[in-house]
């Protein structure tokens, strides 16, 4: 399904196109969205949900055509929890079977503790599961372009829900703002959680107002629909 408004986004599990390089896939019960930026023979996957699910996605990214002729797939985690993270390994697995280059990316601060695995922060006990430590290939900091074909997509650090929180900005033919759980439609992420800190996602928040944004994908839930409203409403309870 491809669209061209916000008004037109379907509700349920289906491949959502927003041309000219973007399919979202809502994330099945804990999963967080799931997301596909697809240029020539590259590919950025924004975050994996928890990896129960893993399998669904794939059949719908192959049945759908979206990996043919794809050499190489960059793995972007939004932050540090589990919800997000948890397929990363799954799909790099499955992804290099088929051939193709897969290196994980993320901010720095996300990398840290992805690679040493920490459950503090990660939260995969509460889940039920057990994260598997992974190397972070692409460092990123604040301000950082990720290259995927001939799109650049800037970094933006927008610590609060956790430390290593980030978005993706893409400004091209259709300006879209990747999330995470920094900003969802009509609320945030919580900042109770281990290295949550709500001073800080206020000031992120006030940061993403200076950008032009048609599509706010956020990591769980529905697209956002009035970037800067949505923002200053939220703004106004915090």
């Amino acid at each position: 399904m491809r669209i061209s408004s916000i008004e037109e986004f379907p509700r349920e599990l289906v491949p959502v196109e927003i041309p000219p390089h973007t399919v979202m896939l809502r994330g099945i019960g804990w999963d967080s969205n799931v997301y596909l930026v697809k240029n020539g023979s590259e590919v950025l996957i924004v975050d994996t949900g928890t990896g129960i699910n893993w399998h669904v996605y794939t059949e719908i990214w192959e049945r759908e055509g979206y990996l043919n002729g794809v050499k190489r797939i960059v793995i972007f985690n939004t932050h540090e929890h589990f919800d997000h993270i948890g397929g990363n390994v799954a799909l790099k697995r499955w992804l290099e079977g088929k051939g193709m280059e897969v290196p994980f990316a993320a901010h720095e601060v996300t990398a840290k503790t992805l690679e040493r695995g920490d459950d503090y922060i990660i939260l995969a006990y509460s889940y039920g599961m057990k994260f598997e430590p992974q190397k972070v290939d692409i460092r990123l900091k604040d301000g950082d372009e990720l290259r995927i074909g001939s799109l650049r997509l800037e970094l933006i650090h927008t610590p609060g829900h956790t430390a290593g929180s980030s978005c993706l900005y893409l400004d091209d033919e259709v300006k879209i703002m990747f999330t995470g759980d920094t900003l969802f439609n009509g609320t945030v992420g919580r900042t109770d959680l281990p290295t949550g800190n709500g001073w800080k996602l206020q000031e992120s928040l006030e940061r993403l107002l200076e950008y032009e944004v048609e599509f706010g994908l956020p990591g769980h839930g529905w697209v956002v629909k009035d970037w800067k409203g949505n923002i200053n409403e939220v703004l106004g309870w915090l």
